[in-house]
């Protein structure tokens, strides 16, 4: 077993890299992976296939690095300023894409430094970094190596800093001594986090149904957003911190040290109108590295188009409108949405033109909900 003095260089390196928490984990079969098992088949994974096609890796990390040893579970912050309160043609985004860096290119370069010294110390070892991009289930090695606990709300929670953090994870061929493990988590009776979802997203403390999950549906779902779910995401355009915001432990949350995660001034919150009018090169111009860029502009304008239809904003009516033509048809389809939620004489006419040429059957349905089902408060 390597002696505690590499361990050493790798905590103090770690915090200097940014990261505020550390610990080490063997590399065990997760006590929580048969959890991981009974949620796949129970749908909550949505159609997050990765899962599923790898879970046989997820119960043995030497399919993701062979020989592994150790985990270094590492821990950094993202939490920056206060959420700015936004009017009805804006939308909010989630605090960890605030900033204008991809936090895995921002976390990556940090960790092949951390795994230098490793190859420095023990030439012959081999190391991967991981910053949720392999099938690892970060929050169970997060609480062998000390660092936290999982909460109600399914986030890793750390008594000192709450849960506005990334983890990432370094594995190793090198047996380190390992972290005492965290003994209990301390949520108690509370279930702030749990009657605090807009979308009635968990199905008990600690099962997250992904299905009905607003950062799933605004960020990972790639068709259209349930007709039930729509009122629930209110004005979150991309993700959702409402399970966050209210933990009570986030108030010893610290704030991030690195530039490139504190909001932009066009990020806290976002112009929806400015966003309906982005075309695919000026929306790759903007959000290129960029956490937004994930749902891609189809997703994002219509997340953009379901925000601005809770918000009832009539000011939006003409962008909508150009919307209506737009090449993909799930942003044509929350456009429509959105106009019937508007509602109003304008509204119905430029839906119902839509609806004489529209041959994409899930718009049409779009169509058929506003105008049947008399969707807005003048249709």
């Amino acid at each position: 077993m390597a002696d505690g003095t590499i361990t050493d260089r790798l905590a103090s390196s770690a915090q200097a890299l940014g990261f505020e928490l550390f610990g080490i984990a063997p590399a065990v079969t997760p006590e929580g992976f048969h959890h991981l098992l009974e949620w796949i088949e129970a749908g909550y994974a949505a159609d997050m296939d990765y899962f599923q096609n790898r879970i046989e890796a997820y119960g043995n990390l030497n399919l993701v690095l062979k020989d592994v040893r150790s985990v270094i579970v590492l821990g950094f912050p993202y939490r920056t300023v206060q959420a700015v309160a936004p009017n009805s043609r804006q939308g909010r985004v989630a605090r960890y894409a605030w900033g204008t860096a991809d936090y895995h290119d921002l976390i990556h370069p940090r960790l092949k430094q951390l795994k230098a010294i490793i190859a420095d110390e023990f030439p012959d070892a081999h190391s991967r970094g991981v910053v949720d991009s392999a099938p690892v289930m970060e929050r169970e090695f997060a609480q062998l190596a000390g660092i936290g606990w999982t909460g109600k709300n399914t986030l890793l929670i750390n008594p000192r800093q709450g849960s506005y953090f990334f983890l990432s994870c370094l594995l190793t061929t090198v047996l380190l001594p390992a972290s005492v493990p965290h003994p209990t988590d301390h949520c108690g009776t509370c279930r702030r986090c749990l009657d605090a979802c807009p979308t009635d997203a968990f199905v008990a403390p600690g099962v997250l149904d992904s299905r009905r999950c607003i950062s799933y549906q605004t960020i990972e779902n790639r068709g259209i957003i349930p007709l039930e779910l729509r009122a629930g995401i209110g004005n979150w355009l991309f993700g959702c911190d409402v399970c966050q915001d209210v933990c009570p432990w986030n108030r010893f949350s610290i704030e991030a040290n690195d530039a490139l995660l504190w909001p932009s001034m066009k990020s806290n919150p976002v112009d929806l109108l400015e966003l309906l009018s982005l075309n695919e090169v000026s929306f790759r111009e903007r959000f290129r590295k960029t956490p937004l860029w994930r749902p891609r502009r189809r997703g994002l304008l219509r997340n953009a188009a379901i925000c601005l239809g809770n918000a009832k904003e009539s000011r939006a009516i003409g962008p909508l409108t150009q919307l209506l033509s737009d090449d993909e048809p799930v942003v044509r389809g929350a456009a429509v949405w959105a106009l019937g939620q508007i509602g109003g004489a304008e509204c119905r006419r430029v839906i119902e033109e839509r609806g004489a040429v529209e041959s994409d059957a899930t718009v049409l349905e779009e169509i058929r909900n506003v105008i049947e089902e008399d969707v807005g408060p003048s249709l």
